[in-house]
């Protein structure tokens, strides 16, 4: 059902450009708000949202802050340096079960990240599967949801992830990606962009998560913020929550405003941007998809990821339900906020 969120009529695209350069001024009278992302484009609904002026239409004078890992951007959320980021749905849930008063209130992307291997591994080979691993050098990032698919599917294969391959943890997906660039590993996880640029480098693709039955429609980033932050600003966050929704129906059918608009925030080739975005390895929602979540978080805890606990104490759905309802009784006619509310309403 999510991939059909991606087609709809194209006139009422026509109503949002029309109205997406308002209130694109000075931030005099808006309220400061941090978000934390990381270096990858599935994040775009903060850029769009930031770029097309949705922040500042909601009252929000919102800074872009970067950052190299989940433990950065949780770091920045203690601190108080960011209100909210678009962190990992693993390492949420394991920084949740270990005690850390975070909470989940909205999406940022599903799919897109697999992994990729040196090409000499695979000549003279048609066809391959996670049992090429088999003796390998392979890189991982821990508290990562490609560490977790690594995982998973090396027990489906049936080969054990300590005697058939070695491992070798790394701090962030950059890192682990530059360990394959110098060839200190045979193979290492991607996320956008990394694995277009992966490819660009000529390695090939072990797996896509998009492509695996098991994964399918696997929620990755989520929004996530201090939970006594989301209860004491809740406005504040549903207007933020309405900015990334308005982000997300920009971006169905407004390609080329949409790739520019990530271009000043990830700084790879156009082709690549667009592949990543466009190419149907990752959708990128600002719905909260509680329940596939939950089922990640079963799946970490019966690999021993992440002891087990109540997530519905922090899982808050409320702010992009109030964001989303009042965008729809709005703009009644509006098609996309109306399959986003029948999909909120089957999956939540």
């Amino acid at each position: 059902m999510k991939k059909q969120m991606l087609y709809w009529s194209a006139a009422a695209a026509l109503i949002l450009v029309s109205c997406a350069g308002e209130n694109r001024g000075g931030n005099k009278g808006l309220e400061p708000f941090n978000l934390g992302h990381l270096n990858s484009t599935a994040h775009l609904l903060g850029f769009v949202a930031k770029e097309e002026g949705f922040f500042a239409e909601e009252g929000l004078a919102v800074t872009l802050t970067q950052a190299a890992s989940s433990g950065e951007l949780l770091k920045g959320l203690e601190d108080r340096k960011l209100d909210a980021v678009f962190l990992g749905s693993v390492p949420a849930i394991t920084f949740q079960s270990q005690g850390r008063d975070i909470s989940m209130f909205g999406g940022a992307m599903t799919n897109g990240h697999g992994f990729v291997i040196r090409p000499e591994f695979t000549e003279n080979r048609s066809s391959w599967d996670i049992t090429i691993l088999r003796g390998r050098k392979v890189a991982s990032v821990e508290n990562s949801m490609q560490d977790v698919e690594l995982l998973f599917m090396l027990n489906r294969a049936g080969l054990d992830k300590d005697r058939d391959l070695e491992r070798v943890y790394y701090p962030s997906q950059e890192a682990a990606y530059n360990a394959l660039i110098t060839g200190e590993v045979d193979a290492a996880p991607v996320y956008s962009p990394y694995s277009s640029m992966a490819q660009g480098m000529e390695f090939d693709v072990v797996f896509y998560c998009a492509d695996e039955a098991d994964f399918a429609e696997q929620p990755c980033c989520r929004q996530v913020a201090l939970t006594d932050t989301l209860n004491r600003k809740a406005e504040t966050f549903e207007a933020f929550e309405r900015a990334l929704i308005k982000a997300y129906w920009f971006s169905l059918t407004n390609r080329d405003r949409t790739l520019a608009d990530v271009a000043k925030y990830i700084n790879i080739k156009r082709e690549y941007i667009d592949y990543e975005v466009y190419g149907g390895l990752s959708v990128s929602s600002p719905d909260p998809d509680k329940k596939a979540t939950i089922r990640v978080k079963d799946r970490i805890v019966s690999l021993g990821y992440a002891k087990d606990y109540d997530i519905n104490r922090l899982y808050n759905t409320g702010i992009y339900k109030n964001a989303l309802d009042s965008l729809a009784k709005a703009d009644q006619d509006n098609p996309v906020y109306r399959r986003l509310q029948s999909y909120f309403a089957a999956y939540n």
